[in-house]
């Protein structure tokens, strides 16, 4: 079968459907004037290379003779990455959720010429099967009823327009003033599975801006019900499939309430956050524990997914030799012919994989009996991991995201101070070097990055994260270039996001393309918002250095987030993060190195939870008797200088 037009593609996912029947165009003009010419309504599919149902509709419908007939008789037909146009995808996502109530991926979207859409849904089989009407049978339908009645489907196409666009992000009408954090911190609990761990009924995401608003809230306000509950979460995680204890690093949700059979695709955004969960529950508790399942985590990036200089890749799959999470399973006789009678038994007795299998007649390895967690196994871990990857290969979607690079690069720093490594603290950097000289271009950055090509300008989110990077890689190394980025980008994002009027930041910038309306990203679902993250960095940032314009924009942005989060506090974990850091700051300790300074050691001394400020300005903060100087400042004053480490204490358990 010919290529169709995404053979040109860079995104591993549109190259996945380039051997379709199906007549596909990527996103842009082309699509737009072929639709327009021949009058043609337009079908939008928008997946990610690493989505199993994705999978599963191509190879029913999209692989299909029949059904691509029936598409490029009745329709123009775009495929989209989901990962490279967030901005596009959050537009039909909304329209989804807005029609039909839920949202997901593959995304469905019939829609006009001009890009309004009149119909969503998700994934559909070929043939009418569980209780969801057959794909084949929908699109005759609706090509046949944009044929013979245009008008009404194009009338149905501008209410819901009118709808997304008059209403963009959802504010409350309340007017009195609440303790958001604390509604917020009230609704968890009524949604906490205290059996367990994490939040609601399944499926379960490990929603790290839970875990990090739970933990900044026992530090803030000594709440011990807000540590056991992140802990717990942490605990139940790692103990259940959703962790691959052979491989490392966590699966995209679970399927159950146990955290036990995950959906099996690994996305390294998740693990990117999660390693910082687990380094920051290390910072409060000093339970190894955690440290060791972060660095787990981290090994897991810098083996499968990270690029010879340094960018992380996007995601793993979930499907191997046409199954989903193949490639994970075991038998109890494949481990004892591995690692022998003896050592296989025990192997399995400690990870539950059974002859009868702990799932559906098969075995991932788990430790959800509450068994006593340790590292016995291991040195044979190597040995299974290597068996694993000859059997069944798992594809990498190999695009290169600046939002999960950045992120990355922010945990590893964050977990290099934890661990004293400067191995991972050069993984860091390398992470942010990769960023720098690949995906920015005379101080605009781009989505995305791979073999050579850069995806369109980024969003809101890209320049959050890499404020939120630069910001930690500053706190690793004290050196001045990464503060100096932070502020560098935080004026780009304002300049370009920033909605001088209302507030907020949108998710496409003034240089982006034009679409049906620019939304604002600002509540946090299974990963963090841009809005959320842009607030922590600008709070961050006028702690640090302040300067009043970072002021008047964190003071808008507040004041716009606030209006949101009234709705359902509990939505907007990271925000109300930032807020805390905003309500009680964390100490702030000002260095004034002399020619005795010993950085790396007075580093080193130093709790994970300050954070510090290297300074040369000798009027504002002048040094004392010569020698190295510290001024410690909380709530906008500072103790009188001295010349050692002030004695500081993280609340107690």
């Amino acid at each position: 079968m010919s290529p169709n037009r995404l053979a040109a593609a860079s995104s591993p996912y549109l190259l996945q459907h380039a051997q379709d029947p199906v007549d596909w165009f990527p996103w842009g003009p082309e699509a737009f004037e072929t639709a327009q010419r021949q009058g043609k309504a337009i079908f939008l599919s928008i997946g990610y290379s690493a989505c199993h149902w994705c999978h599963v509709m191509a190879r029913e419908s999209f692989a299909d003779p029949e059904v691509a007939a029936l598409l490029n008789r009745y329709f123009i037909s775009i495929k989209v990455d989901r990962e490279e146009r967030p901005d596009i995808d959050h537009i039909y996502m909304e329209a989804c959720q807005l029609l039909s109530g839920s949202g997901g991926w593959p995304l469905t979207i019939f829609m006009t010429p001009e890009q309004k859409p009149f119909f969503a849904g998700t994934y559909f089989p070929k043939e009418p099967s569980y209780g969801r009407n057959g794909f084949k049978r929908l699109v005759q339908a609706l090509g046949e009823q944009w044929q013979n009645n245009a008008g009404q489907l194009t009338q149905a196409a501008e209410r819901l327009t009118a709808a997304l666009s008059a209403n963009p992000t959802q504010e409350s009408s309340a007017k009195e003033k609440q303790d958001l954090v604390q509604t917020a911190f009230w609704q968890l609990q009524q949604n906490y599975d205290w059996q367990y761990g994490g939040f609601g009924e399944a499926p379960k995401f490990p929603t790290p801006a839970n875990i990090l608003f739970l933990l900044t809230y026992y530090q803030k306000r000594q709440d011990k019900t807000a540590l056991t509950m992140a802990e717990h979460t942490l605990l139940q995680m790692y103990r259940g499939g959703i962790y691959d204890h052979i491989g490392y690093g966590f699966c995209r949700y679970s399927t159950d309430r146990y955290f036990l059979v995950p959906h099996f695709e690994k996305m390294l955004q998740d693990n990117a956050w999660l390693t910082l969960c687990y380094s920051q529950a290390y910072a409060i508790t000093h339970n190894r524990l955690y440290l060791d399942i972060a660095t787990q985590i981290a090994a897991y990036i810098r083996r499968e997914a990270t690029h010879p200089q340094g960018g992380i890749y996007t995601a793993q799959d979930a499907d191997s030799d046409g199954e989903e999470g193949k490639y994970y399973l075991l038998t109890a006789e494949e481990t004892i012919d591995l690692l022998g009678s003896e050592i296989g038994q025990a192997f399995n007795d400690y990870y539950n994989v059974t002859a009868q299998g702990n799932f559906q007649g098969k075995n991932i390895a788990n430790l959800l009996p509450n068994k006593e967690i340790h590292n016995k196994f291991s040195p044979y871990l190597p040995q299974i991991l290597a068996y694993r990857q000859r059997r069944y290969p798992l594809f990498r979607d190999d695009k290169i995201l600046t939002s999960v690079t950045a992120a990355t690069a922010a945990a590893f720093a964050f977990l290099a101070r934890a661990a004293q490594s400067d191995d991972l603290l050069t993984a860091a950097k390398q992470a942010w070097r990769f960023i720098r000289k690949y995906m920015e271009e005379q101080g605009t950055l781009s989505i995305s990055y791979r073999q050579g090509r850069k995806g369109v300008n980024g969003l809101c989110n890209d320049y959050a994260n890499c404020i939120f990077a630069a910001l930690s890689l500053y706190q690793a190394t004290w050196q001045e270039e990464y503060l100096r980025q932070a502020q560098v980008y935080c004026r780009k994002a304002v300049d370009n996001f920033f909605d001088m009027e209302r507030g907020g930041f949108f998710l496409s910038g003034n240089d982006g393309q034009k679409l049906i309306y620019r939304p604002k990203e600002t509540f946090d679902g299974a990963g963090v918002s841009g809005n959320s993250l842009m607030t922590y960095g600008l709070v961050l940032l006028e702690y640090l250095c302040p300067e009043q314009r970072w002021s008047d924009v964190l003071r808008r942005q507040m004041a716009f987030m606030y209006r949101q989060a009234q709705v359902y506090p509990a939505a907007y974990p990271m925000f109300l993060t930032a807020w805390l850091h905003q309500e009680q700051p964390a100490p702030k300790l000002v260095v004034v190195p002399q020619n005795d300074a010993n950085l790396p050691a007075i580093q080193k001394a130093l709790p994970l939870d300050v954070w510090t400020l290297l300074s040369a300005n000798n009027s504002q903060y002048p040094p004392v008797n010569g020698q190295t100087t510290f001024y410690l400042c909380q709530n906008g004053s500072c103790l009188p200088p001295q010349n050692e480490i002030p004695v500081l204490r993280s609340p107690d358990r």
